[in-house]
């Protein structure tokens, strides 16, 4: 790893701090497997749609999700391959005894 005055650690440093609202990470959990559009996200999680646009919002900010439009509802996914490897990693590490 790179030197303490690497950019880098603040990008991943703010990518947790989002990541430690149990909302947002349930809304971003959500978009794991497949492309889902906000109802569904909202009612998944038993979250109210604005409270999840909201999350979305700023969760694509971040680049953890990308939105494809599909005619009149956006789809959410999560950002690429290094995001999804890294929730599905820490809820294995979660699972584990101590």
């Amino acid at each position: 790893m790179s030197g303490t005055d690497d950019p880098r650690i603040e990008t991943i440093a703010a990518t947790y701090r989002l990541l430690g609202d149990p909302t947002r990470l349930r809304v971003l959990l959500a978009c794991l497997d497949a492309p889902v559009p906000v109802g569904e996200i909202a009612a998944r999680i038993g979250a109210s749609q604005p409270l999840v646009s909201h999350h979305l919002r700023l969760l694509r900010g971040a680049r953890l999700v990308r939105g494809e439009r599909r005619q009149r509802q956006v789809f959410y996914t999560t950002a690429d391959a290094h995001i999804r490897d890294m929730l599905v990693d820490m809820l294995e590490h979660a699972a584990e005894p101590p």
